[in-house]
């Protein structure tokens, strides 16, 4: 296949994944697009110096898939985690800030 070939291909496949997105990427998602753009590269550029440009691609895009999903799930999982602490604490100053409302006007009768 011809490097005009595969630019095609590659073009055709953004777009068509591209289209197919009707909300936003989570970060998982991100995470596997990006190792597999960074994976399908370094390994064309490691492939190409023993001139096998896309078999290096073809191994680097998969293994930077899977590894950039696996951390977008982490950073997602943390995300979460972080989300829950701040529900909580916001739930606590909330009743923090009614206690202190309720001691005021208690000392304001007396």
């Amino acid at each position: 296949m011809g490097r005009r070939t595969l630019c095609i291909l590659f073009l055709a496949f953004i777009a068509i994944a591209s289209a197919g997105c009707s909300r936003p990427l989570t970060q998982r998602e991100q995470g596997g697009l990006m190792g597999a753009t960074i994976g399908a590269g370094g390994g064309a550029i490691i492939g190409s110096t023993i001139g096998h440009a896309a078999a290096g691609a073809a191994i680097g895009g998969p293994v930077g898939l899977i590894a950039g999903a696996l951390i977008g799930d982490y950073l997602m999982s943390q995300g979460q985690k972080q989300q829950q602490e701040y529900d909580h604490n916001q739930a606590e100053i909330d009743r923090l800030r009614k206690e202190n409302e309720r001691l005021r006007q208690q000392q304001n009768e007396r």
